[in-house]
């Protein structure tokens, strides 16, 4: 396994915690509290270099002037996760779906929600890859992995107020 790289900034949701592979590749983005996030470990590298383009991006969209991400990914999950990823990853601004729209999106069976729910909870990659937009199929506000408030002040910042 290569070298990580990590740094820290700071945002309206709270401090995030990003990491990127040797390739400079963004491999998580945490927030503390997160279930799963991820936590500076021995070895990895204080480097902020890898991350000016994500921290330029995070700006904007938290200005409101981003709407969708251009950087690349590099988070590692099973066959079934990394479908549902690339189905969150299409989600576009302002917009939200069900966990059932994303089963049948990727092909799985309505019954599937559960396990597409414990992809989407498994994301390492909050923010940029838009689990947030993921909502109940009756509406409500249903889990995600940084806090319902963190969930709800991302949605708000998209102008979904109404649907909150």
């Amino acid at each position: 396994m290569g070298v990580t790289y990590w740094t820290r900034i700071t945002s309206p949701v709270g401090e995030l915690l990003l990491t990127a592979d040797a390739d400079g590749a963004l491999t998580s983005l945490s927030v503390p509290g997160q279930k799963g996030g991820r936590s500076v470990a021995a070895g990895w590298r204080s480097d902020p270099g890898p991350f000016t383009a994500a921290e330029e991006q995070l700006a904007a969209y938290f200005a409101g002037e981003l709407k969708e991400f251009r950087l690349e990914l590099r988070a590692r999950g099973t066959e079934f996760r990394e479908r549902v990823w690339a189905a969150i990853d299409d989600l576009p601004y302002g917009a939200t779906t069900t966990y059932g729209e994303i089963a049948t999106r990727i092909g799985a069976a309505r019954m599937a929600v559960r396990a597409v729910g414990g992809a989407i909870g498994s994301n390492p990659l909050l923010i940029v890859r838009p689990c947030h937009r993921v909502i109940g199929a009756d509406g409500s506000m249903t889990g995600y992995a940084g806090g319902l408030e963190r969930k709800v002040q991302l949605l708000r910042l998209e102008g979904l107020g109404s649907v909150l």
